[in-house]
């Protein structure tokens, strides 16, 4: 269904080309998993499959794409929207109309289908994603999971044979990602369209995949079973790392399989101490950097946070998490000040961060909102790291460090709107973080890293608590919460539910349990690098 001939494509002054040599074939019916450090080329590798790479995107692309049997080079990308149907990874920004029936029909009217057929694929198209009861629902309204579902289900009416996605999940919680995961599913087994979806979350979506594809960062392509492209990739997931380190052949895909492979690692770790973690709580005799007290949002007569509480220890990370909607963003919002308030009061370090300059706010706390592209307003990557240095007032090169150590290689010439989508969080990351504020919230902050930068990212957040700041974290990758954080706050409808030490939630929650808790269940394991040094230490030990 897909074919690339000897691809190779060349950006306008980049060191080395996005894609080389490339030779790859996606048969029809596959799911075709597409992972790769952030900025290694996945998302040229998706845009060249409708011709939007090189058309819309610029750069020189040599060799042949084929969809179909139809060379991509043959046409503009827009006659390929009956053939090949894109999802974004901000299905919010794709919207062309304000509701759900709507957007649905409105590929259909740019291709010219009679209405007669059109009303009956938005039918077909509404039963099939579970979402009929959402058609007259404005778009703004729906929660991610929904939007996500209807954004698909807008390419979906054109019939197309391909359908291609980029971080389908990134932004879900994790009941959402599986009901989008299951649509998708539907798709390849049911009406045999071939999906080729690139995700850094692999740990979601590695089991359903038939075929992986990896880029190692150099232009190459490795692709092939999961099972033999784990083996040598350069990312893996929580239960693949884990499969290595226990030395389990074939590795496991899922947390079904590991299981059935782990009595023994159960048994080795069985009398093993798990490793303290950092502060989860206000001490007796401490001073909160954080306090909020009865803190209420409302978007007209809609409450988004009813009189949530919460204090936030010197060098604790707090993980704030929840469904989409639960109310987490506006939360934060108010934490910082900006955001609207209408009932409560808010202190860092005795100061309420409202009623103060922007210049004092940003030296109490700093917010990385979701959508962290909007706070980038220079030409380029040097310019942003540059003025970040100035305001902040610390060493020339601060915020380039901060930024090397999250994503290394990104070229100060470069526009930021230019960069990958991960790529321009970690630069918003560094100049956020440049400032190192008393309190740091952060919104979605792992959105479109790899594994290898989420990492990173979590050891300069456990950095920032040594230095005895508080750090509040919305997200719902429930991986990087079981690394990083000492507490986890749930939010539903506004409310908090749940709040308490990050082991004590979250392996009691089968929704935001990580891979290695479920594999390892009842055990009290979060992460493959615990279970590493415990094994290390009984080594020691002998």
């Amino acid at each position: 269904m897909i074919e690339f001939d000897r691809v190779t494509v060349h950006y306008p002054e980049a060191p080395g080309p996005a894609l080389r040599d490339v030779e790859l074939t996606v048969g029809e019916g596959e799911l075709c998993l597409v992972v790769g450090r952030t900025g290694s080329g996945k998302s040229t590798l998706l845009g060249a499959i409708n011709g939007l790479v090189p058309h819309f995107t610029g750069g020189h692309l040599h060799g042949e794409v084929r969809v179909g049997g139809v060379s991509t080079a043959s046409r503009p990308p827009r006659e390929f929207a009956h053939l090949v149907g894109r999802v974004g990874q901000d299905p919010l920004a794709g919207f062309v109309t304000d509701t759900v029936e709507d957007e649905l029909a409105y590929t259909m009217e740019q291709l010219g289908v009679p209405p007669e057929v059109m009303r009956k694929r938005v039918e077909e198209t509404l039963d099939l994603l579970g979402i009929a009861e959402l058609r007259r629902r404005p778009l703004r309204t729906l929660s991610g999971g929904q939007q996500q579902r209807v954004a698909i289900g807008a390419v979906l009416t054109a019939h197309p044979a391909v359908l291609v996605l980029d971080e389908p999940t990134s932004a879900l919680d994790p009941t959402a990602a599986e009901d989008v995961l299951a649509a998708i599913t539907r798709l390849v087994h049911d009406l045999g369209v071939t999906v080729v979806a690139a995700e850094h979350r692999m740990e979601r979506i590695v089991q359903y995949a038939d075929r992986l594809v990896h880029l190692p960062g150099d232009g190459s392509v490795l692709a092939g079973a999961p099972p033999e492209i784990l083996d040598v990739s350069s990312v893996a997931p929580p239960v693949v790392e884990l499969g290595r380190l226990a030395g389990w052949r074939p590795l496991p895909l899922s947390v079904r399989d590991a299981r059935r492979r782990a009595a023994g690692l159960r048994d080795q770790l069985r009398e093993r101490p798990r490793p303290a973690r950092g502060r989860a709580a206000v001490g007796e005799g401490d001073r909160p950097r954080l306090v909020a007290r009865r803190v209420v949002v409302r978007y007209g007569r809609v409450p988004a946070v009813r009189e949530v509480s919460v204090e936030l220890a010197p060098g604790a990370v707090v993980a704030l998490m929840g469904r989409n909607g639960s109310g987490k963003s506006s939360l934060l919002w108010a934490l910082q000040g900006s955001g609207p308030r209408q009932g409560g009061t808010v202190s860092v370090d005795g100061t309420d961060p409202a009623k103060v300059s922007a210049a004092e706010a940003r030296a109490l706390v700093g917010l990385v909102p979701q959508t962290p592209g909007d706070l980038l307003y220079l030409e380029t990557v040097a310019e942003e790291c540059e003025q970040a240095d100035r305001e902040s007032e610390v060493p020339e090169g601060t915020c380039r460090r901060l930024l090397d150590r999250l994503t290394p290689g990104i070229r100060p010439e470069r526009h930021p709107r230019d960069l990958s989508e991960g790529q321009r969080l970690s630069l918003v990351l560094a100049v956020q973080l440049t400032a190192a504020p008393a309190v740091v919230l952060l919104d979605e902050p792992t959105r479109g890293l790899d594994y290898h930068a989420k990492a990173s990212f979590g050891d300069l957040v456990r950095e920032l608590a040594s230095e005895g700041r508080a750090v509040l974290l919305a997200t719902h990758d429930v991986e990087f919460v079981a690394g990083v954080s000492d507490r986890v706050v749930v939010l539903a409808e506004g409310e908090i539910v749940a709040d308490g030490p990050t082991a004590d939630v979250v392996v009691a929650s089968p929704a935001f349990a990580p891979q290695v808790a479920k594999v390892l269940s009842p055990q009290p394991w979060l992460t493959v690098s615990e279970v590493r040094d415990a094994l290390a230490g009984a080594e020691a030990r002998v």
